[in-house]
C-alpha cells in the first residue's frame, strides 16, 4: 500500500499536520524567556503550558512531533489497539485504523496551534547547548532564565547478534504497520511486551513472547504473572520464559536456548533509554548517570541549578502520570521559590492486558528483600455480588486484590489488583496513600452496592478483624457476659 492508501492514512495526515505541520515557520525569538522547555512530550507540554498560563514567557522546542511517545507511539495507540482487539469481529486493518483515529482525535490537544494560542513560542528543530552555554534550536540561541530538559526516552535495542539485520520493530515503528505479519516474536514480557502480545494474537497474528526472567511481568506479584500468562496462552501466545535470546537468524528466527522459533518479524520490548545524546550537556555541566539519565535532586534541579529536568529522561518510573506530577513541581521551582519536591510521590502503574494488573507502592518481594515485616490483606474479586452478576467475568478467572500494610498497623505500604478495570479500582488506594489514610478508613466508608469497589470495604473489614486479638476477644466476652 502507498502511504496515502493504507487504512487510517487520512487520520495520520490529520495527526502529523497538527503535531508537526509542514512549512511551519519558527517564531522570532524573544529577547529573554522565563523558561525554555526542550521536548514536547507530557513533561514538556505540561511545563510549557502551565508556565505560560501563569504569565511567564515560554519557549518550547520539539525535534519530531508534539505529544511525545505517549500520544504518537506509546500509551494511546497501544491502549486503543488493546481495546479494539477485544471485539469479537476485530481484524488487523480495522484495529489499526481505529488507533489512528484515536490518535487524530487527541492530536488537537497537543498541537502546535494550541500551544501557540496559549502564548508559548513553539520551535520545531533540534535542540543543543552551544559552547557558551546557550540553548539553541538548529543553531539559533534562545535566551532563557531557566531551562527544562524534558527530552523523554526511546526504545532500547540490545546488541543481540542478528537483531539489527532483522530490522526489528519497536514501539516507535510497530504502529506504522499497514499489513499484519503472519507471525511475530516479541522480546521482553514487561508491560509493553505483554500488552502487544495479547493485542496482536487477538488480531490473528501468531505471537511468540520471550522473557529472560522466570515469569512474565517479573516486577509484579507471582499471582499477577500467573494470571497474565494464563490469559496470554488462552489468546494463542506461545510464552518462553527463563531463557535469554542468544541470536536472531535471518528476518526473524529466534534462537532461545535449544529452541529455534521461526517468525516473520521481531518486536523489541526490552526497556527504554533516555534521550540525552546530542544535547552537548557537558558544555553546561549537567551530570548524567551510568544509564545516561539526567541526575536531579528532589526539586528536579540538575548539577547546573539553572537547568531543571523532568520526565523519562530523568526517572526509572517512566510513566506519563509521573511526568505530569514532575512537571507541576518543575513549574513552581523554575518560576518561583524552589520549594516543590517530588520525593515520596505515590506513583501507580497499570498493565492493560485482559486481565489488567495495577500496582502502587512497594511490592512484597521488595519488602521481603529489605527485611520489612508486613501484613497482607487479600480478597477474591470473584466473590463480589457484582462479579457474580457480570457474564463477562469468566468462571475460574483470577480476579484478585491485596493490600500490604505495616506489621500491626493499617498504614498502607502497597497494593496489587488483578482483574477487569484494575487500574480504576486502584485509584481510591492511591488517594488513601497520598493523604495518609490507613486501611481502616475503608472500613468506615460506605460503598454503593453492588459495585466492584466494595472490595475495598471487604479489605477494611479484614483489617478490622485482625485487631481481634485473644486479649480483646476475652475482654468482649467478659463485657457481654456481664450485660446479658
Amino acid at each position: 500500500m502507498t502511504p496515502a492508501t493504507y487504512p487510517g492514512a487520512d487520520f495520520d495526515q490529520i495527526s502529523w499536520g497538527l503535531l508537526s505541520p509542514q512549512n511551519y515557520q519558527n517564531p522570532t525569538p524573544q529577547s529573554r524567556y522565563h523558561l525554555v522547555v526542550v521536548g514536547a512530550g507530557p513533561a514538556g507540554l505540561i511545563s510549557a503550558i502551565g508556565a505560560a498560563g501563569l504569565g511567564a514567557k515560554v519557549a518550547l522546542i520539539e525535534r519530531h512531533r508534539m505529544g511525545g511517545d505517549c500520544l504518537n507511539v506509546g500509551c494511546m495507540p497501544s491502549k486503543a489497539l488493546l481495546a479494539y482487539s477485544k471485539r469479537s469481529d476485530a481484524d488487523f486493518q480495522q484495529a489499526f485504523s481505529w488507533l489512528r483515529e484515536v490518535r487524530a482525535g487527541i492530536a488537537p490537544h497537543d498541537s502546535v496551534d494550541r500551544y501557540t494560542e496559549a502564548g508559548v513560542d513553539v520551535f520545531l528543530g533540534e535542540a543543543s547547548f552551544n559552547d557558551a552555554g546557550d540553548i539553541c534550536v538548529d543553531g539559533q540561541p534562545l535566551n532563557g532564565r531557566r531551562i527544562a530538559l524534558c527530552t523523554g526516552a526511546s526504545a532500547a535495542v540490545p546488541p543481540i547478534p542478528g537483531l539489527h539485520e532483522a530490522q526489528a520493530l519497536t514501539n516507535e515503528t510497530v504502529f506504522d504497520l499497514t499489513e499484519p505479519p503472519a507471525s511475530l516474536a516479541i522480546l521482553g514480557a514487561g508491560a509493553i511486551g505483554c500488552e502487544l502480545a495479547q493485542a496482536f494474537a487477538r488480531l490473528g497474528v501468531k505471537v511468540s513472547l520471550f522473557e529472560l526472567a522466570e515469569r512474565v511481568l517479573p516486577n509484579e506479584t507471582p499471582l499477577a504473572s500467573q494470571a497474565v500468562t494464563k490469559a496470554l496462552e488462552a489468546s494463542g501466545v506461545d510464552v518462553y520464559v527463563g531463557q535469554g535470546v542468544q541470536a536472531i537468524r535471518g528476518q526473524g528466527t529466534v534462537v532461545c536456548g535449544a529452541a529455534e522459533v521461526h517468525c516473520e518479524r521481531v518486536l523489541v520490548a526490552l526497556g527504554r533509554k533516555p534521550n540525552t545524546q546530542g544535547l552537548n550537556l557537558k558544555a553546561v555541566g549537567v551530570e548524567l548517570n551510568a544509564q545516561g539519565s539526567v541526575v536531579t535532586n528532589a526539586k528536579l534541579q540538575t548539577s547546573n541549578k539553572r537547568i531543571l529536568a523532568a520526565g523519562d529522561c530523568t526517572a526509572q518510573l517512566q510513566f506519563t502520570h509521573h511526568a505530569d506530577a514532575q512537571a507541576r513541581a518543575l513549574i513552581q521551582n523554575a518560576l518561583f521559590a524552589p520549594t516543590a519536591k517530588v520525593s515520596g510521590l505515590i506513583v501507580p502503574h497499570c498493565t492493560y492486558t485482559d486481565p489488567e494488573v495495577a500496582s502502587v507502592g512497594v511490592m512484597p518481594q521488595t519488602l521481603f528483600s529489605a527485611g520489612v515485616t508486613f501484613d497482607t490483606f487479600a480478597f477474591d474479586l470473584n466473590e463480589l455480588d457484582r462479579s457474580r452478576a457480570d457474564p463477562r467475568v469468566k468462571s475460574g478467572s483470577i480476579q484478585h486484590a491485596e493490600i500490604y500494610t505495616q506489621k500491626g498497623s493499617d498504614t498502607i505500604l502497597g497494593a496489587t489488583i488483578i482483574g477487569s478495570d484494575a487500574g480504576e479500582l486502584l485509584a481510591p488506594i492511591c488517594v488513601m496513600m497520598s493523604n495518609g489514610l490507613g486501611l481502616s478508613a475503608a472500613q468506615k466508608t460506605i460503598f454503593s452496592y453492588p459495585t466492584r469497589s466494595e472490595y475495598l470495604k471487604r479489605l477494611g473489614d479484614a483489617y478490622n478483624r485482625s485487631r481481634m486479638t485473644p486479649s480483646v476477644a476475652k475482654l468482649f466476652r467478659w463485657w457481654l457476659a456481664r450485660t446479658l
